[in-house]
């Protein structure tokens, strides 16, 4: 259930998903790649939860790494370690009783890995989605969440963002949207922001044309 519980007495005209760690949990795929990179280059593992390959690899400048090398790198091999990439519990039907027209994946991801990663999940495919190629500020910058918002035609400050991580957190804060946490994937410091596990305990409805939360 909720926790805090705000969110419930809300409605909303659309909801916007981010994906590793929200709809679908990639951690062991992501691990194993980011992991194996960084013992190649000699460096620890660097916090990439949440942001763009592109953007973590600006700030390994300093330790010699050449960014666009190192994100085609990373990129490359996450095409195809998809191995253990599976659902958030309850998102697959929590997704499926969403109007098409109401929702959105924003994700920090390529698209062509995100696309393979929702496929790999089993998950729907999303009607809207803006991937990392879409923006030229990624997260905790508001831009993508705000793209979202602006390609379903609505308010962002009558958006829902589900998120995991600091990054996406900030960005959905910082966009004027309301934030649900999802917690599964332990991938967030923020832990005073409404919050629930999974998709488990929620149930999403349409009451009188605006999508609300119910427990």
């Amino acid at each position: 259930m909720l926790s805090p519980n705000p969110l419930a007495s809300q409605a909303f005209d659309a909801f916007l998903f981010d994906m590793d760690g929200t709809i679908l949990d990639s951690s062991a795929a992501s691990e194993r790649v980011w992991g194996e990179w960084a013992r190649e280059q000699g460096i620890p593992t660097p916090p990439y939860h949440g942001r763009r390959v592109e953007d973590t690899m600006a700030d390994l400048k300093d330790a010699g790494i050449d960014p666009v090398r190192g994100a085609a790198e990373v990129t490359a091999r996450e095409l195809v370690d998809l191995e253990g990439v599976v659902p958030i519990p309850g998102a697959v039907e929590f997704l499926s009783k969403l109007p098409p027209e109401r929702w959105a994946v924003v994700t920090s991801a390529p698209r062509e890995l995100a696309l393979r990663r929702i496929k790999a999940a089993g998950l729907p495919l999303p009607p809207t989605l803006v991937s990392a190629e879409d923006v030229t500020t990624g997260k905790p910058s508001p831009d993508p969440f705000l793209a979202g918002a602006r390609k379903l035609g609505v308010d962002p400050s009558r958006c829902l963002v589900f998120e995991d991580a600091d990054a996406g957190i900030r960005a959905g804060e910082a966009a004027g949207c309301s934030v649900l946490v999802i917690l599964h994937t332990d991938s967030t410091t923020m832990k005073d922001r409404p919050g629930v596990a999974d998709y488990i305990g929620i149930h999403p409805e349409v009451v009188d044309g605006a999508l609300v939360l119910r427990p």
